[in-house]
């Protein structure tokens, strides 16, 4: 399967993690990104209850030869939400996600966070493995939060991993190369500017809006600190690199083991910027400023 470098990312557009978008704003930005080349769409079950997928399901009419890829394994009919992986849920999360999307099989269905433990125990893959062999899956993989899961889900032999990668957080798939190298498996990179703070606009003082999960995710202290050390990357921000969120992009692409960085743009101007200042490759960074990353990286405090 071949995809584009960058795919474009749903969860922002759901309305549950920034604030409220506009459904029409929403489409707007899936098919500019469609217009400017992406051929892979990055969404889940349980991105604005479903609605993503519906949203996602309109722009796949018009474009039967985009690559989507959802996730299943969040029930949100419970309150809390919780996460199962259980068969009998599984096989209806993908059901209601080919009838969303309106196709008779999906491109590629992930796990949508699950422990390792959930992956080793096995129901959920044997589950996955068998809708493949059905042929409402054609091709399986996770959605992964840190390296244990992944490890996991690459002894199961997942074909796609999606995890977090980007410039304060590369550790995860630096640790697995090796592993992704002899599955050969494809892999997104998702989170590639850190939720915004890679943008390198952000004053230690910002305050997020009520209902982003920002407020939630860094205490004012964790704040501070993340956007200090942002000063040790700047150095990246020279020649055709204009901005910080460009280095951000590009250091994601650099690494041969990404397929595609999955980008969160939530206006269309947002995604333009980004693909314009993108550049057309393949060489995103200069070689002596990837060399230099690791030592500027670990002086303030951030592992690679």
């Amino acid at each position: 399967m071949v995809v584009s470098e960058l795919a474009i990312g749903t969860w922002g557009l759901g309305g549950e993690a920034y604030g409220p978008v506009d459904e029409a704003d929403a489409e707007k930005i899936l098919r500019r990104a469609v217009e400017m080349g992406f051929t892979l769409i990055d969404t889940a079950d349980a991105y604005g209850g479903g609605r993503m997928e519906l949203l996602v399901g309109k722009v796949l009419k018009d474009h039967p030869d985009l690559v989507v890829v959802t996730k299943g394994g969040v029930d949100r009919t419970t309150d809390p939400t919780r996460k199962t992986f259980d068969p009998a849920y599984l096989r209806g999360a993908v059901e209601r996600s080919c009838k969303r999307l309106g196709v008779e099989a999906l491109p590629v269905f992930m796990l949508h966070h699950p422990t390792p433990d959930a992956i080793y125990a096995g129901e959920a893959v044997e589950t996955v493995l068998a809708l493949k062999a059905e042929g409402k899956i054609k091709h399986w993989g996770v959605a992964a939060g840190d390296e244990d899961v992944s490890r996991a889900a690459i002894d199961k032999g997942a074909e796609v991993l999606e995890l977090a990668y980007n410039l304060t957080h590369p550790i995860d798939l630096h640790r697995i190369s090796g592993d992704v190298m002899v599955a050969g498996c494809g892999v997104l990179a998702r989170s590639v500017l850190g939720y915004g703070l890679l943008a390198g606009m952000w004053a230690k003082d910002r305050v997020f809006a009520e209902g982003d999960h920002r407020n939630d995710r860094w205490t004012r202290m964790e704040l501070e600190h993340r956007v200090e050390q942002l000063d040790a990357v700047r150095f990246l921000v020279k020649g055709e690199v204009h901005t910080l969120r460009a280095a951000a992009v590009r250091f994601a692409l650099a690494n041969h083991l990404v397929s595609a960085a999955v980008l969160g743009a939530r206006t269309v101007e947002q995604l333009e910027q980004l693909v314009r200042e993108t550049g057309g490759g393949p060489r995103y960074l200069p070689d002596d400023d990837l060399r230099q990353l690791p030592r500027a990286l670990d002086r303030v405090g951030i592992h690679t």
